[in-house]
């Protein structure tokens, strides 16, 4: 399996299902009469990230790992959605932007050298950013996000984390 293959399909997929939960998330606002913006703040821990910033980090992970993997330029954001309908459109920018890429656009990635801005002249192996880095704490993003939003009444099951699987009969 590629690196693209590996990656690609899966971020867009999780993020659509975070998309979809954030919207029924919104419904369950509605339904409960507050509003759904009001969720952006909650966290389940006092020094956990809110869930509209798990939400930035997640969408963050996903175009970085493609940005940093292929060599091309990933969009920037500004981390300022206040809004339910901001992360959704931070979400279908960052599916996108995705969607562009094709499994050559990763030719070498395995070795390529990734540094981090905080990492002070340290650097990864493209694989380990991959596997060691970046998926890890996408997911965890991802995971969070859905707890904070079961948390707080919204009705998510296993199904609407994992999403549509493939199956073959």
């Amino acid at each position: 399996m590629t690196i693209y293959e590996f990656t690609i399909p899966q971020l867009i997929k999780m993020l659509r299902n975070l998309d979809g939960w954030l919207t029924k998330a919104a419904a369950h606002a509605d339904h409960k009469k507050f509003k759904a913006d009001d969720l952006l703040t909650a966290r389940l821990a006092p020094d956990q990230f809110p869930l509209g910033r798990q939400v930035q980090a997640a969408c963050d992970n996903a175009k970085f790992l493609a940005g940093r993997l292929s060599g091309k330029e990933f969009p920037t954001h500004p981390d300022g959605e206040t809004s339910v309908a901001q992360l959704h459109e931070r979400i279908a920018s960052v599916i996108t932007y995705l969607e562009t890429f094709k499994p050559e656009d990763f030719n070498g990635a395995e070795e390529r050298h990734v540094s981090l801005p905080w990492m002070q002249g340290k650097w990864f192996r493209g694989e380990d950013y991959m596997n060691q880095f970046v998926l890890p704490n996408f997911y965890f993003h991802i995971t969070h996000a859905y707890a904070i939003l079961r948390h707080n009444g919204v009705d998510l099951g296993k199904r609407d984390y994992m999403g549509n699987i493939p199956t073959h009969g």
